[in-house]
């Protein structure tokens, strides 16, 4: 007699039948072994446990088409700032490409299914395969990290520091990761269940997390991740003027509650707020937990749902905005 469980393929949504104690499609590993491996060595290190001995190339950039003709064209404007059209394109959850006003383009935290299977199907569709200058990451979760579907010419992983490129200007503060779930599902008990610390001093290097101030056409964005709510005052001084705030916060209060987004915006008092981090029926399923974020956007004191998932945005325009919170809803791009 079989046992153990069915799970959807995303090619076929066809159940596939799995054994909970040992799944055949990771030989000689379980769910209570790779949750062990993350213990010990974090969620990225137990995926060397899910190819077995099988040798297996760790990237396949060098088949990208095209090449970098645009960035050597835009290189020597770097320093340069130009004013403009800011673009601001959602690809769900909390995907972002942002293009400056000379043309050069950063993507932040593409996203992808987790390769071990542990956390489920996510998301309905791979991350299209967007051509862009920089690809850049917050952190190493599977809804975060899948740096290698964009065909872009750089990858700033996790990039802390400084860095510029034509009109472009990024910043990278090293802080961590949320480390307890303020909702109702509390997926962060999982990694003590298995021997892992979430919080600092000794958290796991998955729940480390880099934010990032990407500056250009005069304004000012501060992609969050899924940072904690509660950052040293140090970090609150390095960031400085934010214009535009990207906030993790939906209806199941996954990554940060009400609460904790609204006081992250009181502190920094933005111009425009964005939500992320929330179910998207165009790119996610209800398998991921999350809910919308509907209802704390209509708590805002001014709020707009955008008709479609690109943005621009002018530094003048903007500057005649408080906290204004513009909401993609279930808007995403999808190619």
């Amino acid at each position: 007699m079989l046992t153990g469980k069915a799970v959807m393929t995303r090619k076929t949504q066809e159940p596939a039948h799995t054994n909970a104690t040992n799944d055949q499609s990771t030989p000689g590993l379980s769910r209570r072994s790779f949750f062990t491996a993350a213990g010990a060595s974090g969620i990225a290190a137990a995926g060397s446990f899910l190819i077995g001995d099988r040798a297996m190339a760790q990237s396949t950039d060098w088949k990208q088409p095209g090449n970098n003709n645009h960035v050597i064209d835009l290189q020597s404007q770097t320093g340069t700032s130009t004013e403009g059209t800011v673009g601001i394109d959602f690809y769900g959850h909390c995907a972002f490409k942002i293009t400056s006003p000379a043309g050069a383009t950063v993507l932040v935290d593409p996203w992808r299914d987790d390769p071990s299977g542990a956390w489920g199907m996510w998301f309905k569709n791979e991350f299209p395969e967007t051509v862009v200058d920089i690809c850049m990451s917050t952190h190493t979760h599977f809804d975060h990290d899948a740096i290698m579907r964009p065909h872009s010419t750089m990858i700033l992983d996790r990039m802390v520091g400084n860095f510029e490129f034509a009109d472009l200007k990024i910043t990278g503060f090293a802080d961590k990761h949320t480390c307890v779930a303020p909702g109702w599902y509390e997926w962060t008990n999982a990694l003590a269940e298995f021997g892992a610390e979430a919080c600092p001093p000794d958290n796991v290097g998955h729940m480390d997390n880099v934010t990032f101030v990407i500056e250009t056409g005069g304004i000012r964005t501060l992609i969050w991740g899924d940072n904690r709510p509660d950052p040293a005052d140090a970090f609150w001084d390095a960031v400085g003027r934010v214009d535009v705030l990207t906030l993790p916060v939906d209806g199941s209060e996954h990554i940060l509650s009400y609460e904790m987004g609204n006081a992250i915006v009181e502190r920094l008092k933005p111009k425009v707020v964005i939500p992320t981090h929330y179910l998207n029926e165009t790119t996610s399923y209800t398998l991921t937990t999350l809910q919308t974020a509907d209802e704390w956007v209509k708590s805002q004191k001014s709020f707009k749902m955008l008709d479609g998932p690109s943005l621009p945005l002018n530094a003048s325009e903007i500057a005649r905005m408080d906290r204004e919170f513009l909401y993609f809803g279930h808007h995403a791009q999808t190619a």
